[in-house]
């Protein structure tokens, strides 16, 4: 199982995702918690580290928790995405190890990973992503 944590970041109707470098598929920003690291401290850490943005610690509330396949692994290797809604400041930036960031809808699930694809029809059916 392949723990991580995303950032699940909506504005009018749309998400933002993230491409690596390298990578044909977007996903929530987010990555795996370091050694003795909280959920929050692992947002704040993968958020400065990909987006060079601030995330604000105490507006970090729970959005789901979604299983799926992990892309690029072996049939019975799983991804747990954590997600969590969050506050922050700064302007969004691509770092170097990002490709491309966008703003998707579902209409743009066939570009996520497979986690995504769960968590998109999640956002559609609760009405959040058009």
């Amino acid at each position: 199982m392949i723990d991580k944590i995303a950032w699940l970041h909506l504005v009018d109707g749309r998400v933002l995702c993230a491409r690596s470098r390298g990578k044909s598929l977007f996903y929530l920003p987010g990555g795996k918690r370091e050694p003795g690291e909280t959920d929050t401290e692992t947002l704040v850490r993968e958020i400065r580290e990909e987006l060079a943005v601030e995330i604000a610690p105490a507006s970090a509330r729970p959005a789901g928790t979604f299983e799926a396949q992990a892309d690029g692994h072996a049939q019975d290797v799983l991804v747990r995405t954590t997600a969590y809604t969050a506050e922050y400041t700064g302007t969004l930036t691509a770092s170097s190890e990002i490709d491309e960031i966008a703003w998707l809808g579902h209409v743009d699930r066939d570009r996520v990973s497979t986690a995504g694809k769960i968590i998109f029809d999640h956002l559609r059916e609760t009405g959040l992503l058009r």
